[in-house]
């Protein structure tokens, strides 16, 4: 199986949930500032790399875990979705794709933290306000993994979208 985590810019929320999801971080409590900071690609990524998938490693189960960055475009999640299951159609897979959208999980705070540091370069700002809102959505982000995980196993679809709008 492979899990592909997803928001608008791919390096805030995606990050921390494909870390929870392979166990990187605790997820029994709030991170420390440091501990966000030191999530693998939390904050690194920048527009160029919207729409590029970003290996974050293989769960316990033997399942791949990626992000990607959607960008403004409605239209990328349909389009990779319609080619993740025309290839499997084409090339039998038998991988099912979990899409799940983490942008449910976002809090104000996190949003005008990304807008700073991603967009306007102003990270003394930024960087505080991302950590606040990755403090105030954690057991958000980690009840949407357990759900994202759940949805994988109990799937029938070859590829499964996750919007998550009422995961909780």
């Amino acid at each position: 199986m492979i899990y592909i985590y997803n928001d608008f810019g791919g390096t805030h929320t995606t990050s921390l949930a494909a870390a929870y999801h392979l166990n990187l971080i605790p997820d029994d409590r709030k991170l420390t500032s440091q501990e966000i900071l030191e999530v693998p690609y939390f904050n690194q990524l920048n527009a160029s790399d919207m729409g590029t998938f970003i290996f974050h490693g293989v769960d316990k189960e033997g399942n791949a875990v990626y992000t990607v960055g959607r960008g403004p475009g409605k239209h990328v999640l349909p389009a990779m979705t319609h080619l993740a299951e025309l290839l499997a159609e084409k090339y039998h897979g038998d991988e099912k794709i979990i899409f799940s959208n983490t942008s449910p999980t976002v809090p104000f705070a996190m949003t005008v933290g990304g807008l700073c540091s991603r967009w306007m370069h102003i990270d003394f700002i930024g960087v505080p306000l991302l950590t606040f809102g990755a403090k105030q959505c954690w057991q958000d982000l980690v009840k949407l993994v357990v759900y994202t995980k759940k949805a994988g196993r109990t799937s029938q679809k070859k590829v499964t979208v996750l919007e998550n709008k009422g995961f909780k």
